[in-house]
């Protein structure tokens, strides 16, 4: 059975690397023994098919090397490897090291970009990065400062570099990229600034602008047709997005693009997810503000929208939109589907055909959920699709100056960025999740182009009535809806995902642990205490014969953003800082790659 469902695993894997996509790129991602795209290839599985290290073995686990960063800022995503060649960045000023993995790791090129740190009080919740990416001997970075830039893999040099927005307006990046076909496609983050969000394709060799998708405003800005564009299998008609906000409230109204993005070449679609709407305070803009909060498909070569599903209608909690979109080939109600796996800010884990965009799934992957009873599956109701809300729960309907009380998730989540993994061996998804509960007092707020547009005080503090921790690492069925096994942590599980066809599932922690468990019990197989808190993405690579399993520590990110920042006001860091501050009791600062191997046999 297990053969089975690693054949099928590749042929899935096929079936997202046609010809029309990047060759070259194809045969870097097909190459299990490198980590050559983010998320490991454009599916986004976040696995690997080496099996030296397994079940059974994986206790032997042992550092092999380690290379400190030397910056002590929040460490997100992941090393890339291309042949002999390691790839690390770092948190601002977002320096890129090639390190060579024949010698020793020796420092081959070092990129420092030199930015403007009035950039770093403009990022929202630390000044991360979510990784580098690959393509046509290109390392793709995309910097504090919106510039994107192509660097010689080979040697470092600067091929192009375009400016992707205006930090003075609040715009800033935090994110990766996506290499695909002869375009590299980025996105932008400010939704805490007003900034009006928006994807960008640019030309791969040139850096020349392709096209630009907002996430609101008029049809042409959206790249949407009104009548060919659907959510939830109907056209989205004319001015879908400007009939649901008041006045011009869209210009600043965020829908930020600051996560990951999947693509399907087969269907020639990239997936990526929209963020909250400015301002925090949902009584200063009344509607549904599409398309914020929503899950996109959009036409690689165009730009325009297939479809797209908002998930949290009228956000009134910061649930952003931009966690990761999983795809898989699974078999629903005993036929086969293209499936696209998505857990939400919100508390909720979603399936969808990636296809038509057919609403499959949508349960609570943590049971502290309360904002929400459910989703509503009813195709025939009017409610159909969207969340049915709590008004105890739901800062909008109580009016500013409330403190509202209770509310779970917090706003970073049932699980913020940290990735999920996949495994074809078990049909499991292995989900990171934050078990946090918050209250949140919206104000009155105004808009000014480069300042805060938050409005609201929020406080942060473990789930109650549970288990006592602020996380669980969960394993879920994507098709059932349901939580088949859950990991308590005492913090969130901050740190992403990966999954082995060894049966080992690896996830590092915010006091920094790195930790292996079995992908089909749960059980706790390893773990090592690393230099500092994980909200890095753990990967695995083939070097000489031998699997090597790598992860970046430095604890930082929105969850640790009182240690990366020294902040200690309790309310500070949109409610982090009093939430996690026992985290400084167990971790401190320090920007460190640590790699782990089995011992000489």
């Amino acid at each position: 059975m297990r053969k089975m469902l690693l054949v099928a695993s590749v042929a899935y894997a096929a079936t997202l690397l046609p010809a029309a996509a990047n060759e070259q790129l194809q045969k870097e991602i097909q190459n299990n023994k490198q980590w050559a795209f983010p998320g490991h290839d454009y599916s986004n599985q976040r696995y690997s098919t080496l099996d030296q290290i397994n079940s059974k073995n994986v206790k032997d686990l042992q550092v092999a090397w380690t290379f400190s960063t030397g910056v002590l800022r929040g460490h997100e995503g992941q090393p890339l490897v291309i042949g002999n060649m390691m790839y690390v960045h770092t948190p601002f000023p977002n320096i890129v090291y090639a390190l060579d993995l024949d010698h020793e790791q020796k420092i081959v090129w070092k990129y420092e970009p030199k930015q403007d740190p009035a950039v770093i009080p403009v990022m929202c919740c630390d000044t991360v990065n979510r990784g580098l990416a690959y393509a046509d001997g290109a390392i793709i970075l995309h910097q504090a400062d919106t510039t994107v830039v192509s660097l010689d893999a080979k040697t470092g040099k600067v091929n192009w570099s375009v400016k992707n927005g205006d930090p003075s307006k609040g715009e800033t990046n935090t994110g990766t990229v996506l290499p695909v076909k002869d375009k590299v496609i980025v996105g932008i983050s400010g939704g805490e600034f007003g900034v009006q969000c928006h994807v960008t394709a640019y030309d791969l060799k040139t850096g020349k602008k392709v096209w630009r998708g907002y996430s609101e405003g008029p049809d042409d800005q959206l790249l949407v047709d009104p009548e060919k564009t659907t959510s939830l299998g109907k056209p989205i008609g004319k001015d879908s997005s400007l009939k649901t906000w008041e006045g011009d409230q869209w210009k600043t109204g965020g829908g930020c693009t600051w996560g990951w993005y999947s693509y399907d070449p087969k269907l020639n679609l990239v997936y990526y997810g929209s963020g909250n709407p400015s301002t925090w305070n949902p009584s200063q803009r009344p509607g549904d503000n599409k398309w914020s909060m929503t899950i996109w498909a959009r036409d690689v070569d165009t730009g325009m929208a297939k479809w797209v599903y908002q998930m949290t209608p009228h956000d009134e909690w910061d649930y952003d939109g931009i966690n990761e979109m999983v795809l898989t080939d699974q078999k629903v109600d005993g036929k086969e589907r293209p499936l696209l796996t998505h857990f939400d800010r919100n508390g909720f884990g979603y399936t969808l055909d990636r296809s038509t965009g057919e609403l499959l799934v949508a349960e609570k992957f943590d049971p502290a959920v309360n904002w929400a009873t459910k989703v509503e599956m009813d195709k025939s109701s009017k409610e159909y699709g969207r969340p049915l809300v709590v008004a105890k729960f739901a800062p909008g309907h109580n009016g500013e100056d409330v403190n509202n009380k209770g509310i779970c998730p917090a706003a970073l989540g049932s699980k913020d960025e940290q990735p999920s993994a996949y495994s074809p061996k078990t049909n499991l998804f292995y989900v990171p999740t934050n078990h946090v509960c918050m209250d949140y007092e919206p104000f009155k707020v105004s808009y000014t182009p480069g300042q805060p547009y938050v409005g609201a005080t929020l406080s942060m503090y473990p789930a109650p009535n549970s288990h006592g921790g602020m996380g669980n690492f969960i394993a879920w069925d994507g098709v059932k809806g349901k939580i088949v096994w859950s990991d308590p942590e005492q913090f969130s599980a901050w740190g992403g995902a990966l999954a082995t066809a060894g049966d080992v599932v690896f996830y590092g922690t915010l006091e920094g642990y790195l930790k292996a468990v079995d992908a089909k019990t749960g059980k706790e197989l390893y773990k090592f205490k690393t230099p500092s808190g994980i909200i890095g993405n753990v990967m695995t690579y083939e070097h000489k014969g031998k699997q090597f399993i790598a992860v970046l520590s430095g604890v930082g990110g929105w969850a640790g953003i009182g240690l990366a920042a020294g902040l200690t006001d309790p309310n500070a860091g949109l409610g982090a800082v009093g939430g996690y501050a026992a985290l400084a009791n167990y971790t401190n600062l320090g920007g460190t790659l640590t790699a782990f191997a089995l011992p000489n046999q």
